[in-house]
C-alpha cells in the first residue's frame, strides 16, 4: 500500500456555494433575469399597471382538501329538513337531470336499482348572522364572522375537476390533465414586477403537492419562493452550512463576485452573466432582509395575541399570516399560504366531517380574522387584497355514515380589502347547495377580479407563441367591487 498521504479532492463549485450559503443566488438570479428581460424570447412587461390599481399586494389563503361550503359560508336549512331522505324520495330527485348540467358532468353514484344511493346529509354546525350585512356564517368561524362587513362572499363558484387536481385548476385555470400553464401568482409577478429589491416577489408558505411550479412557459423566474417562518433558516440555501460570521460571508460573496467579473471581462456581451453578478449582490441583501421579516421579537404582545401566536392550535397559521403582513409592508406582491397537510389536503372530509372541520376551523378562524383586523388597523387593508379559497366544496349527500364527498359544481370563496365591497354575499347555489345557479363563476373569474384590482388586464399579458383559452382570462365580478 502506498504511504502517500490521502488528498481530499477540492469541492465542486456547486458544493462550495451550498456550504457557504451561496447556492441561494439561484432565486435572486431568476428574479434578475426576469427583471432584465433575459432568458426569454420576448420582452417582459414594464411593470406598470394597465389602469388605475386599487390593490398593491395579495395574500392568498388556500384550504387544501375541500372546505365544505355547506358548513362554512352557504347556509342550507333544507339539508336539515330532508336529512336522511334519499335523493330519489326527495324533491331533489331530478338534481342529476341533464338539463341541470349546463357546465360540467354531474356524477351521482347509483345503487343496483338505478337509484341514487346517497342520502341527504344534515348540517353539522349551526349558523349566525354577523354585522350590519347580516351575512350568515357557521359557528365554526365566529372570528371571521365578526369581519363579514369587510368581506365579499362568492357562493356560486364552480370548477371541472372532481379530484384534488382541482388545486392546480384553481390556481392556473386549467384542468390538471391539460398542459401546464402559469399560475395566478406567476402572472401577477410577471405583470407588475418588484416593489422591493431585497425580497422575493412571490412567496409560498405551507404544504404544496401536485404541480409545484408556477412560471411554466414564463420561466422559473416566476416560480414561487418557499418560505419557512424560521429566522434561522427561512429560505432554501439562505443559511450557510458552515459556521460563518457575516464578515466571512461577505468575503466569500466577494470572491465569487470577483470570479464572475473576471469571466465578464472575457465575455463583455454576456447579458445573462451581468444579471448573475447582480444576483449575488441581491442574494447577500436577501440573507439579511428575509430573516428579519420572520423575526417577531419586536412585535407587541397584543399583535401576537391577535394572530393567536400565544396558543398552540392557532400558532402555525398565525405565524405565517403575521409574516405575510410584514412581507406586504415591505412590498412583496404575492404571498400564497396553503393550509392543510397531506397529498389531498387535511380538509378532505370523506368521513367524520364534523370532527374534521371542527378541529381544523380553529386553526384558521382566529389567525385569518386577526390578519384582517391588523391590516385594517394599520391602514393597509385598502391596498392589500385577501383571498380565502379552496379547490371545491362538499356534497349535500352523505358519503358513508358521516362524511361528504368532493363537490365541484357549487362552492364558496371570499375576498376582502384592496377594492372589494364588504358585507356582500354574491351568487347562490340551489336549495341544497348542489349547483351554482345565480351568477355562476368559474375559478378564473376570481383571477380576473384580482388582476383588475391590481391594475392588470390579463389580455395584455399574452406571451408570443402561447395561446390562452378565453376561459383562462375569466371575467371580472363587478358585484363585489367597491
Amino acid at each position: 500500500m502506498s504511504d502517500a498521504p490521502m488528498l481530499t479532492p477540492p469541492p465542486s463549485r456547486r458544493d462550495f456555494l451550498a456550504r457557504t450559503g451561496l447556492g441561494f443566488p439561484a432565486f435572486a438570479l431568476n428574479a434578475m433575469l426576469a427583471r432584465e428581460g433575459l432568458g426569454a424570447a420576448w420582452a417582459p412587461p414594464d411593470g406598470k399597471p394597465h389602469h388605475r390599481a386599487k390593490a398593491k399586494s395579495v395574500i392568498w389563503i388556500f384550504l387544501r382538501g375541500g372546505l365544505s361550503h355547506l358548513e362554512s359560508f352557504d347556509h342550507k336549512p333544507a339539508l336539515n329538513k330532508f336529512a336522511g331522505v334519499s335523493f330519489a324520495d326527495s324533491p331533489f330527485k331530478g338534481i342529476n337531470d341533464p338539463e341541470k348540467r349546463k357546465r360540467v358532468r354531474v356524477v351521482v353514484v347509483n345503487d343496483a336499482n338505478g337509484q341514487q344511493r346517497n342520502k341527504i346529509y344534515p348540517l353539522q354546525v349551526g349558523f349566525k348572522r354577523y354585522g350590519q350585512s347580516g351575512t350568515e356564517v357557521s359557528d365554526w368561524f365566529p372570528h371571521i364572522g365578526g369581519c363579514m362587513d369587510d368581506i365579499a362572499v362568492i357562493r356560486s363558484m364552480w370548477t371541472t375537476d372532481d379530484n384534488h387536481g382541482a388545486q392546480v385548476q384553481f390556481h392556473s385555470g386549467r384542468h390538471m390533465l391539460d398542459p401546464r400553464v402559469p399560475t395566478i401568482g406567476a402572472w401577477v409577478t410577471y405583470g407588475l414586477g418588484t416593489l422591493n429589491e431585497n425580497l422575493p416577489q412571490f412567496i409560498l408558505m405551507g404544504p404544496r403537492f401536485f404541480d409545484v411550479r408556477d412560471g411554466h412557459y414564463l420561466g422559473p423566474a416566476f416560480d414561487s419562493v418557499p418560505l419557512k417562518v424560521d429566522p434561522a433558516d427561512p429560505l432554501p440555501f439562505a443559511t450557510p452550512k458552515l459556521d460563518l460570521s457575516r464578515a466571512e460571508q461577505a468575503l466569500e460573496f466577494g470572491l465569487v463576485n470577483q470570479l464572475n467579473r473576471i469571466t465578464a471581462a472575457r465575455y463583455p456581451d454576456d447579458a445573462a452573466l451581468r444579471a448573475r453578478i447582480k444576483s449575488y449582490e441581491l442574494a447577500f441583501r436577501m440573507q439579511t432582509s428575509v430573516p428579519a421579516v420572520v423575526n417577531f421579537d419586536q412585535e407587541t404582545a397584543a399583535t401576537r395575541g391577535l394572530y393567536g401566536l400565544d396558543q398552540a392550535v392557532t400558532r402555525p397559521l398565525g405565524t405565517q399570516l403575521l409574516a405575510a403582513r410584514r412581507l406586504v409592508e415591505r412590498g412583496v406582491r404575492f404571498i400564497q399560504i396553503m393550509h392543510g397537510d397531506g397529498a389531498a389536503g387535511a380538509w378532505d372530509a370523506h368521513s367524520a366531517l364534523k370532527n374534521n372541520h371542527s378541529g381544523l376551523a380553529p386553526q384558521v378562524d382566529k389567525p385569518v380574522a386577526g390578519l384582517l383586523r391588523d391590516l385594517k388597523s394599520r391602514g393597509m387593508l385598502d391596498e392589500t387584497l385577501v383571498v380565502f379559497a379552496t379547490e371545491f366544496g362538499r356534497t349535500p349527500g352523505s358519503q358513508g355514515a358521516d362524511g361528504r364527498d368532493h363537490h365541484p359544481y357549487g362552492f364558496s370563496v371570499w375576498l376582502a380589502g384592496g377594492g372589494i365591497k364588504g358585507g356582500v354575499a354574491h351568487g347562490t347555489t340551489d336549495e341544497i347547495g348542489f349547483h351554482a345557479e345565480e351568477h355562476p363563476h368559474y375559478v378564473t373569474d376570481v383571477h380576473a377580479t384580482m388582476m383588475h384590482l391590481l391594475g392588470l388586464d390579463a389580455r395584455e399579458l399574452e406571451v408570443p407563441g402561447q395561446k390562452r383559452l378565453d376561459i383562462d382570462f375569466g371575467r371580472v365580478i363587478p358585484q363585489v367591487l367597491a
